[in-house]
């Protein structure tokens, strides 16, 4: 790490630029789409603002990470560190600390969904995550007016 790391809450809208240029740049593994737009994040921060959390340091955004909870289940995505700060323990304290917050709201259970050009297998089985076979089906909505 070349200075001091500090964890905190995504703040909108100030974050919102620096984060999405963050996706946009993390490289693959990180699809930005119809759902990280302003409304949307606007939308998740209504739910559980806590779980969306950045890395920052001197000021700078370099990482984050998105946590979800249903009341039942918990989901990763969006695990993010500028290709400058990883190997540092940047990611995997994120990691660490979104699992802290979702244990804290009473989630059992989290998935990790990482899609097929994202190399960063070894990673997340590092972090304590394993690998389910699983068939993954998605769907997307319109919305009327779009």
């Amino acid at each position: 790490m070349k200075s001091t790391c500090r964890i905190r809450e995504f703040i909108y809208p100030d974050d919102y630029p620096a984060v999405l240029a963050l996706w946009e740049t993390s490289g693959p593994g990180i699809h930005v789409g119809r759902s990280d737009s302003p409304l949307e994040i606007k939308k998740k921060l209504q739910r559980d603002p806590d779980l969306f959390l950045v890395a920052e340091t001197d000021g700078q955004i370099i990482g984050t990470i998105i946590g979800g909870f249903d009341g039942r289940r918990g989901l990763v995505y969006h695990l993010g560190v500028l290709p400058g700060y990883r190997r540092a323990g940047i990611g995997r304290a994120l990691m660490a600390e979104v699992e802290i917050r979702l244990q804290m709201k009473g989630c059992l259970k989290c998935y990790l969904m990482v899609t097929e050009d994202n190399d960063a297998g070894q990673f997340y089985e590092a972090c304590g995550w394993e690998m389910q076979n699983v068939r993954l089906f998605a769907k997307e909505f319109i919305t009327p007016g779009q």
